[in-house]
């Protein structure tokens, strides 16, 4: 039996089922669960629910990171495994420590601290080098102005000669690159 690989997937908890965002999530959680991911969220609505959703759609393991801090958000029923912590910044580095690789759905500004906390461990190597995508171009502006400080840069750090962040055109997308990364070495 293959070891585990874990997927953490951050995103939106506004979208609802039939919205355009909660069906791309849940086209990336089957996706994800197809190649044989095990999917892991923050666990409550949204981009969290319909990724678990998708993934469970797909046979896959789901796992949610929950935190006391969000007293009124409730645990999506397509959650396999809840990892409870206490606060909101334990919950953050728990959906990081679990993952082997990162996507970044659109979201709002619990998505952009994920994402620039992932890339910035990424970037001044605070963990190993792990596959990150984002789907879309919806971060695009983001990511094209931070690497306009850091490309070129001399110096040691990963985005200054590279990209880390992978922007997927599609849920597919983000999903062949996760396979590339994780299972074709």
């Amino acid at each position: 039996m293959e070891p585990e690989i874990i997927v953490t997937v951050f995103g939106s908890s506004r979208p609802r089922e039939g919205d355009a965002d909660y069906e791309e999530a849940r086209t990336l959680g089957r996706a994800l669960g197809k190649h044989g991911f095990a999917v892991c969220s923050g666990g409550y609505g949204g981009v969290m629910e319909a990724v678990s959703r998708g993934a469970k759609e797909a046979g896959g393991k789901t796992y949610g990171v929950t935190a006391e801090f969000f007293k009124a958000a409730k645990l999506n029923p397509w959650i396999d495994v809840e990892v409870r912590k206490k606060t909101w910044e334990e919950r953050l580095f728990e959906l990081v420590r679990m993952a082997h690789g990162f996507v970044a759905c659109k979201g709002g500004t619990g998505t952009l601290v994920e994402l620039a906390v992932v890339w910035e461990m990424l970037n001044k190597s605070v963990m190993t080098r792990k596959p990150f995508a984002v789907i879309g171009d919806f971060w695009l502006p983001i990511l094209d102005r931070v690497r306009e400080v850091e490309l070129g840069h001399p110096a040691p750090w990963g985005e200054a000669n590279g990209r880390l962040v992978h922007v997927a055109a599609s849920p597919g997308d983000a999903a062949d690159h996760l396979v590339k990364n994780l299972k074709q070495k």
